[in-house]
């Protein structure tokens, strides 16, 4: 990228530190459910599954900070959360689990876990991190690594991460934790430090002194069984680990006591990597305010349409699956998608399924779009016939507004200072 894709002022030396932002949302499925549902917002949250009256089977997905401060965590038994924290709804008299001595301010809000709708809000953010970074790599639906290197300068790292942060908090209305530093799990570190909402940057010649203070279960990778194993060894702190002598780690642990050796010392020469062949290619992009119109979404399928074909074609992709998204305000994510009897490379085909398959939303207001090809194909492969060709039934896909622990490169090559709104992946 050239240096127009910079920030203006910024001057870029070919021996620069890498600069990574490790992105990590804030319990993100609980935060989910609050943007459709905002009387959530303040209370405790429980995303997970078995907390019904009668089901005995389940367990926590995510908890929020409110619902935390009752001892509820993620992977915890959803009979031991609703102990800490009963739920909301047995203030209720009519409720199963009516419990009169209960007050309100005991108890917290359940909620099944609706993964069409998580994705839906996580393929916001990364229309955000898609236009903020030339690499990405993600590491689940919550959490990526970005390289800034070319965006960016030390001087003003902070800044920027400031700006994605901020970018995501108001175009999609979920809040984020960001590390920087110049190395990934300097930086995976660096964004659980402050959290929730964190901003934390590590500059060059900062790592050491950065990782020496923290608890060794701080570090990447180190989970409670080898915290403990550490400190049985009397390391207690990333500092001890890194002034250890490395063979008695490598004995204990193999190949990994090496690596926690190096991680301890700051040391990690892996670059940001999207991981794998991507499995659609799609593009979004929102309105400034939604539109019932018919003319300016169709005008705007197009253009989706043809960029995602565009897409697919530079990568060398065949598709069997063209489909559509359309959000209602605030966030009613609706699709539908129709699948070919074959793979195929066909722009005009993918703009008229994309028209076809929008025709239902067409009178209604709509706050963003998007056009999505799947089931991709990059081996060399006949198409199917067109000729003969004969789409089989859209099937339908719908979050209403009611129902977290590596994505794609985009290649717009949009400045992430600009306002507009970009087109990019929502697979």
């Amino acid at each position: 990228m050239g240096d127009a894709s910079r920030l203006p002022g910024v001057e870029c030396e070919d021996d620069d530190e890498r600069i990574v932002l490790h992105v990590d949302a804030d319990c993100f499925y609980a935060s989910c459910e609050r943007l459709r549902e905002s009387a959530l917002r303040g209370e405790p949250v429980v995303v997970g599954m078995g907390y019904e009256p009668g089901e005995t089977i389940g367990a926590v997905a995510t908890a929020s900070y409110e619902a935390r401060e009752f001892g509820v965590e993620s992977a915890q038994a959803i009979s031991s959360a609703l102990e800490r924290l009963p739920r909301r709804a047995a203030l209720e008299p009519d409720a199963d689990d009516y419990d009169p001595e209960l007050t309100r301010e005991e108890t917290g809000f359940y909620r099944p876990v609706d993964m069409g709708y998580y994705e839906s809000v996580a393929s916001e953010v990364r229309e955000i991190l898609h236009d903020c970074a030339d690499v990405l790599r993600e590491v689940s639906i919550d959490e990526a690594y970005l390289d800034v290197t070319e965006r960016t300068a030390w001087e003003v790292a902070g800044g920027f991460a400031r700006h994605v942060k901020d970018r995501i908090r108001r175009e999609v209305g979920v809040t984020v934790s960001v590390g920087v530093a110049p190395t990934m799990s300097t930086a995976k570190i660096a964004s659980d430090f402050d959290k929730p909402d964190g901003l934390t940057v590590v500059e060059p010649g900062e790592i050491r002194s950065f990782l020496e203070p923290l608890d060794v279960d701080l570090l990447h990778g180190v989970g409670p069984v080898t915290a403990r194993a550490l400190r049985g060894m009397g390391l207690e702190t990333a500092g001890d680990v890194a002034a250890a002598d490395p063979e008695p780690l490598v004995d204990r642990f193999g190949e990994r006591g090496r690596e926690l050796y190096d991680r301890a010392r700051g040391d990690d020469d892996r670059r940001v990597e999207p991981k794998g062949e991507p499995k659609s290619f799609s593009r979004e992009s929102a309105f400034t305010e939604p539109v019932s119109e018919p003319e300016p979404k169709y005008e705007l399928i197009e253009t989706l349409a043809a960029a995602v074909a565009d897409r697919a074609r530079r990568e060398g992709a065949l598709y069997r699956t063209v489909g559509v998204k359309a959000v209602f305000p605030p966030y009613d994510v609706n699709t539908r998608e129709r699948s070919l009897p074959g793979p195929v490379d066909d722009p005009a085909l993918v703009e008229e399924i994309a028209r076809e398959l929008f025709e239902e939303f067409d009178t209604d207001a709509v706050r963003k779009l998007g056009v999505r090809v799947a089931n991709l194909e990059f081996v060399a492969a006949d198409q199917a016939s067109l000729d003969s060709w004969e789409a089989e039934p859209a099937s339908a896909e719908s979050t209403v507004g009611g129902p977290e622990d590596d994505p794609k490169t985009d290649d717009n090559g949009t400045d992430c200072s600009s306002g507009q709104a970009s087109l990019t992946d929502f697979s």
